[in-house]
């Protein structure tokens, strides 16, 4: 059972660094997040409109705000603080422009870049690393030590398995300037694991679990550590012992689904699968682990139900066009398999697995020479397999090509080795046939 988990599983939560919320840079430079910050500390033009801010009258500074820009458009600090109105306000696309603008009037303004860094990471936009990166080298104004930490922690968590050798040094670096919280132990963990620094990670993740002894994440993390090491006896009661506490934990259920799923279970796997799903219907990650668990217990309409539903939410994915295009061949309907593996390989033309399944459902339509090309094309990405050498062989044989026919029926009988004994017969009358 493939089961993907690493990003449900041992990944903290996006809030935990503020890419889940809005509002998320600090206040405007020189605003003060007191109850009594309607006396704001900067000097005119922008204090005015800046106490509003601080005071959480947004409206009132969002007209404010417009009249000065109307006369100062390219006020990098003005431009911050109009984005910073309306991402406090949850209208995150005007947001990011006025970031984006902050940020082209001035790129050295560490606010604007730290905030649209943190929307993007949000959105799963790879624009995120750069800006964050640019705000974990800057300085706020004025010196924000708190807001300087949340640069360096967001950039960590950003690419804390892409780049575990940034995401270390900008944790120390965050470390040096606010005390540890259990959420850093974590991501260390989470650190180490990418880096291939076992040992270490799960010494992190012991080490968190000793502060706080039911935290799901580290629960998690320490279970898909051990499930990696092949310790699946050590891995299941942590997971059976967290899940009675928490049974709707989506890190949770998804760690011990693919538990489940290592040990060859995959029928009880389903389970856990169907209640994240439920709760979460639309995260592609668990939709794909639905579908792939569905098709190994055999339940392929339902499967096909998910992968539909995932296709709609993501339309024109390459990925999941291959994905119930295999599926569509398990149920054989073959012309539609055809159709969105042909659709799928004209975006991401690298796919063996894609390339197989169009010379199979070619096969099974009696396009012959479309078999042969889909081969052709399969052949430059990954080895011959029994499989295809058989199919290499029939439709060879079915366009009348005797000597081509032969070889690769003599190539598939080499290899299989017993595993196809229907097509071993039928390659064996074969070859008696067109030897004649």
């Amino acid at each position: 059972m493939r089961i993907r988990v690493a990003a449900l599983a041992v990944g903290l939560s996006l809030a935990t660094y503020g890419f889940a919320t809005a509002q998320v840079a600090p206040l405007p430079p020189g605003a003060s997040a007191a109850e009594d910050a309607g006396q704001a500390h900067t000097e005119a033009p922008l204090a005015g409109i800046e106490a509003a801010i601080a005071s959480k009258d947004y409206g009132k500074a969002d007209g404010m705000l417009d009249a000065y820009l109307a006369a100062h458009p390219n006020d990098a600090r003005a431009l911050f603080d109009r984005g910073y109105c309306e991402d406090a306000q949850g209208r995150v696309a005007q947001a990011k422009d006025f970031y984006r603008k902050a940020v082209a009037a001035d790129p050295k303004q560490f606010e604007a870049r730290l905030a649209l860094g943190l929307i993007l990471a949000r959105e799963g936009d790879a624009g995120a690393r750069e800006q964050l990166q640019a705000a974990a080298t800057l300085e706020p104004n004025p010196p924000n030590p708190t807001a300087k930490a949340q640069a360096l922690r967001a950039l960590a968590h950003l690419v804390r398995q892409t780049d575990p050798g940034t995401a270390k040094q900008a944790l120390i670096d965050a470390l040096t300037i606010t005390p540890e919280t259990p959420e850093d132990t974590l991501l260390a963990a989470e650190i180490a694991e990418a880096a291939g620094n076992d040992d270490v990670a799960e010494q992190a993740y012991r080490r968190a679990l000793s502060v706080e002894p039911q935290s799901s994440a580290a629960i998690a993390g320490l279970a898909h550590l051990l499930m990696k090491e092949k310790k699946d006896a050590d891995a299941e009661p942590l997971l059976k012992a967290a899940l009675t506490r928490d049974p709707d934990d989506p890190a949770l259920n998804a760690q011990y689904a693919a538990l489940l799923g290592q040990e060859g279970k995959s029928g009880e796997a389903l389970a856990p699968l169907e209640k994240l799903h439920r709760l979460q219907p639309k995260d592609r990650g668990i939709g794909e682990m639905l579908a792939d668990a569905y098709v190994q217990a055999g339940e392929t309409e339902k499967a096909d139900a998910v992968y539909a539903e995932l296709l709609a939410e993501y339309p024109d994915d390459p990925d999941l066009e291959s994905a119930q295009g295999q599926v569509l061949i398990r149920q054989r309907k073959y012309a539609e398999a055809l159709d969105l593996l042909q659709k799928a390989v004209k975006v991401r033309q690298n796919d063996p697995d894609a390339w197989a399944g169009i010379a199979f459902s070619a096969s099974k339509t009696g396009q012959f020479e479309l078999v042969l090309a889909a081969l052709a094309t399969r052949s430059k990405l990954a080895p011959e397999t029994p499989a295809t050498y058989f199919l290499w062989a029939t439709a060879n044989d079915s366009l009348h090509r005797k000597k081509q026919a032969l070889e690769y029926y003599q190539l598939f009988l080499k290899s299989d080795s017993g595993k196809f004994p229907n097509e071993e017969w039928q390659a064996r009358q074969r070859i008696v046939v067109l030897a004649k």
